[in-house]
């Protein structure tokens, strides 16, 4: 699968074939689909004076998503000038069966029951131009998964034990994973084309008036002439960028040409250098306020605000970035690479020419935190400000005009199609866990299997969750996750909130984690180095996200559950043994370190991270912390006292 296949909503969008027609038909309904996004959410159908199913503005977005990827990319997934006359006929087929459901939705609704022929037409061609769909975009990982789950859903009545489900005719199925309200038309497609799309449009305003510049000047502002500044840059502006593009991949094609060469030219090694790049952009899709799409998903599937998920992902997030802050800069101090020389720029040059990029932002948190609005109409006046702040003002020559702010819509969805057509088919597999019974004899399977084992239950839905995960989108990972595996978690005790965001940790580690990385090796083409080398990399660098999920498994508090003391505790103790640990991997801190002093830190920074599971007391963590930041301190003084001798 190419690295183009996987990238997601909030990625760069691929070109608009310059083929005539084509590309008029494509920008039109691209066009309409955020219209119809912004007016959807404004609901105008409701100041108009009629009705409208939230159903039949899902079938419009599926309809238009289906009709410009088949009018967009050919049979490989790549774009192409003109469709050929069978990838036409598909468009055409997708486009009138949508429209006509949307618009006679509410008749069908009435006559399911008896299972017209309409349903079944519009049933069978959604099916079909999804799968396809995702073939052609998400690759064959996702295909083949879905494929298994709607194979299954025919036979299951035929399978042995305790997975065996009800029967199903093929055109029960079809009609029922290709039209129902609890499959396709479900609430991932919901959040895709209501939420989602809103964000995106924020995003790509922002990119279009500058935005994405500015906030890589002011990471280099902010960190370039530190020591290792370069990978510094990389680290902030990955994080600031990766939280609202919503795609680890995309996000190491965007910023990792200008940051990748510049940590190679700053004295990185290769591998080093793309796996820096790879685990910030991954780290991005983690880091609130944005989060990508999974965070909207997540408040769906859990029915909680939206704030709640931004506010429960903070500390995981800031411990992440703070192991991949340390090891770049420990990195530095043991390979004795200096800050860029380019690196000119300072926090009040960047702040002067692009302090009207903040006014969104702060909007947007006003909203989502202080006006506790639905996350929909935070990004929409987020959006509003954006168009007016880049309309008056610009960034270094980039300034929204007509032009570009036309180009934002057709760019907005264009890049809207791979999502829609992933979150379509999590649809299907929603509905076969519900129709066939599955998804709760597979949370009884997995949960039977380990016993009264927590750790081996979360061990194993590790595994599965970072093989699942691989050479899939981020959106598609957490809602398979989310169906497949977050419920045995749920029925074991685990929080429901760290449930969910352990599952979206270890899918998000499967861009980092080799044999398909896809972030790593996204990277690994700019930086020339070897893929699975860059891979192993970025599993080194990025070690505190393969820990951290299971920290706020058995404490809580990380995730901002209980008292204001037992968070900071919490927080305090996970931090010091992040660094601990970091300090051990990096073999270095105040000078080199031997392997005893290495395995020591190590040792210390694991007892110190409050992980439940080991049977450890809060004191006993707390010693350890203790220890280890006495022993950091220690070799402090000792190495300074011995460079004071020297000098003297």
């Amino acid at each position: 699968m190419s690295v183009s296949q996987s990238v997601e909503a909030g990625a760069v969008p691929d070109e608009v074939p310059s083929g005539g027609w084509v590309r008029w038909v494509v920008a039109i309904l691209a066009s309409v689909m955020v219209l119809a996004c912004i007016a959807y959410n404004l609901e105008l159908h409701t100041r108009l004076g009629f009705a409208l199913l939230r159903q039949q503005y899902m079938a419009l977005q599926l309809g238009l998503a289906l009709t410009i990827a088949f009018l967009r990319f050919g049979p490989r997934g790549r774009p192409v000038a003109r469709p050929n006359i069978v990838d036409l006929a598909i468009a055409v087929a997708c486009f009138g069966a949508l429209i006509y459901a949307a618009i006679d939705f509410v008749w069908l609704l009435q006559e399911q029951f008896y299972r017209p022929w309409q349903i079944t037409m519009v049933g069978a061609i959604v099916v079909l131009g999804v799968m396809e769909g995702i073939r052609r975009r998400a690759g064959l990982m996702l295909f083949g998964i879905v494929a298994v789950f709607l194979v299954y859903a025919l036979f299951a009545d035929l399978v042995p034990g305790r997975l065996v489900g009800r029967e199903l005719s093929p055109q029960r199925l079809v009609d029922y994973v290709g039209f129902d309200s609890s499959a396709v038309f479900s609430s991932p497609l919901a959040v895709g084309t209501i939420t989602v799309l809103l964000f995106v449009f924020f995003g790509q305003l922002l990119f279009a008036a500058g935005g994405g510049a500015f906030f890589t000047d002011l990471a280099m502002a902010a960190t370039g002439r530190a020591r290792g500044g370069s990978a510094k840059i990389a680290v902030v502006g990955s994080a600031m960028f990766g939280s609202i593009s919503g795609s680890a991949v995309s996000n190491v094609a965007t910023t990792g040409v200008i940051t990748i060469p510049l940590m190679q030219r700053g004295g990185y090694s290769k591998e080093d250098a793309g796996a820096i790049e790879a685990v910030a952009s991954t780290g991005g899709q983690l880091t609130p306020p944005i989060m990508g799409a999974a965070a909207f998903l997540m408040a769906e599937f859990l029915d909680i605000p939206y704030a709640q998920v931004a506010a429960a992902a903070l500390i995981p997030a800031v411990l992440y970035y703070l192991g991949a802050f340390m090891q770049v800069d420990l990195i530095a101090a043991r390979d004795d690479i200096a800050a860029p020389e380019d690196a000119d720029l300072t926090v009040r040059k960047v702040m002067v020419q692009g302090w009207h990029f903040l006014i969104p932002f702060a909007i947007l948190l006003y909203a989502l935190f202080g006006m506790r609005s639905d996350p929909e109409d935070a990004a929409l006046l987020a959006a509003v400000a954006i168009a007016v702040a880049g309309w008056v003002r610009g960034y270094k020559g980039t300034r929204l005009t007509l032009r570009t702010f036309g180009k934002v819509f057709v760019d907005t969805g264009t890049s809207m199609v791979d999502l829609i057509l992933v979150v379509a088919a999590a649809g299907f597999v929603i509905g076969v866990l519900n129709v066939t019974g599955l998804g709760f004899a597979l949370t009884l399977v997995l949960v039977d299997a380990v016993g009264s084992s927590l750790i081996l239950l979360l061990l194993i839905s590790a595994v599965v969750c970072i093989i699942l995960g691989m050479g899939m989108p981020t959106s598609g990972v957490y809602v398979l996750l989310a169906s497949l595996v977050a419920p045995s978690l749920v029925e074991a005790g685990v929080q429901p909130i760290a449930a969910h965001l352990f599952i979206l940790y270890f899918g998000m580690m499967s861009m980092i984690t080799p044999p398909v990385a896809l972030a790593a090796f996204a990277a690994a083409a700019i930086s020339k180095a070897g893929a699975v080398a860059t891979g192993l990399a970025a599993m080194r660098i990025g070690w505190a996200a393969f820990i951290l999920p299971f920290a706020f498994v058995a404490t809580p508090e990380l995730l901002f559950i209980g008292s204001t003391t037992d968070i900071a505790i919490a927080a305090t103790l996970t931090a010091i043994g992040v660094a601990g640990v970091t300090i051990g991997i990096s073999a270095h801190w105040a000078g080199p370190l031997n392997s005893l002093l290495r395995l020591l830190f190590v040792a210390l920074g694991a007892l110190t991270l409050p992980l439940g599971f080991i049977g450890l007391s809060t004191a006993a963590h707390g010693i350890a912390a203790a220890a280890a930041l006495s022993l950091a301190l220690g070799l402090i003084v000792l190495r300074r006292g011995r460079t004071s001798d020297r000098t003297t």
